[in-house]
């Protein structure tokens, strides 16, 4: 078991960390989530498959909030503006989804009170990830790369397949710049990536991602930027913003197809070719697998 693994267990209960340790090394080194819901057995999600732990104690609202403390470092007010989007990031870069009763201020989000269930996605890094959509990224003879941006559904590998990118681009000799506003993609924590993301990468953690791309390239200078989950209004002109710089943009969102994507809120920068290269991902038949490869140089817009 990898120690950013151990990061998410040391968090557990301790009757459930037993159980985990007595599963097969096949299931907790493959596992993808771990689901605790008051009342019900806890859930293990390992290579697509649902296993339940059999729990030892009833798992009760204090258990649950007991858990997310944990998590927290018991430190709510860290986490607040996370806490108001129903995740939190932890240590690892691991995302941990919250249910329960929500408070409000001025209409809007302020907290998760009354935990119900917690959903621990684990992030991990797979050298090589990468390597099916690499040629279409980057290419070596021009040293050149495409600006690029990743289509998926969730939990199809967006994230998994950015890390793999910054550290190939990195040690091919680009500086590149993470503007990591969920600490997913780097896992810093106190300053420290918990990933290899070659020695020519520069993090910048916990920052919307409008205003650190304008950031990074004001104070970095990278030849490339790396983010995750575009999709607002502003995320665009960042976006045109790092174009006229002279920087090149690899990104992700979520989508099944070119028109989902075309109708979104970047769909001017896809309909206008901004993006030279389109990865379509898909889980099946597992994590990461790549669906389709469009390159839209020569195509003509709008289409």
């Amino acid at each position: 078991m990898d120690s950013n693994t151990e990061k998410i267990f040391r968090k557990l209960p301790v009757f459930m960390q037993r159980r985990i340790m007595e599963m097969p090394s096949d299931i907790k080194d493959n596992f993808e989530e771990i689901r605790i819901r008051a009342c019900h057995d806890t859930m293990i999600i390992s290579r697509g498959q649902e296993i339940k732990l059999h729990d030892s104690e009833e798992i009760t609202p204090d258990i649950l909030e007991e858990t997310l403390n944990r998590l927290l470092d018991y430190s709510y007010y860290a986490y607040e503006d996370e806490l108001s989007q129903g995740y939190i990031t932890i240590e690892g870069g691991h995302r941990v989804g919250i249910c329960g009763r929500v408070t409000l201020n001025e209409d809007k989000v302020h907290l998760i009170k009354d935990i119900s269930s917690l959903n621990i996605r684990r992030s991990r890094q797979i050298i090589g990830a990468s390597s099916k959509v690499i040629k279409a990224v980057y290419d070596e003879r021009k040293h050149n790369i495409s600006n690029t941006l990743i289509i998926s559904p969730p939990k199809c590998g967006k994230t998994t397949i950015l890390r793999d990118l910054a550290r190939v681009l990195s040690n091919k000799g680009f500086k590149v710049g993470i503007c990591d506003d969920r600490s997913e993609i780097a896992g810093c924590y106190n300053g420290e990536t918990s990933y290899d993301l070659g020695d020519r990468t520069d993090i910048l953690d916990g920052c919307p991602k409008a205003e650190g791309m304008l950031m990074l390239i004001r104070a970095m200078s990278p030849d490339v930027i790396i983010t995750d989950e575009i999709g607002k209004k502003e995320d665009v002109k960042a976006v045109e913003a790092a174009l006229c710089a002279g920087v090149k943009i690899i990104t992700t969102i979520h989508g099944s197809s070119y028109e989902d994507i075309a109708g979104s809120a970047i769909g001017e920068l896809v309909r206008n070719q901004v993006f030279e290269t389109l990865v379509f991902l898909t889980a099946t038949p597992q994590t990461g697998t790549v669906k389709r490869i469009m390159k839209l140089a020569g195509m003509k817009k709008g289409a």
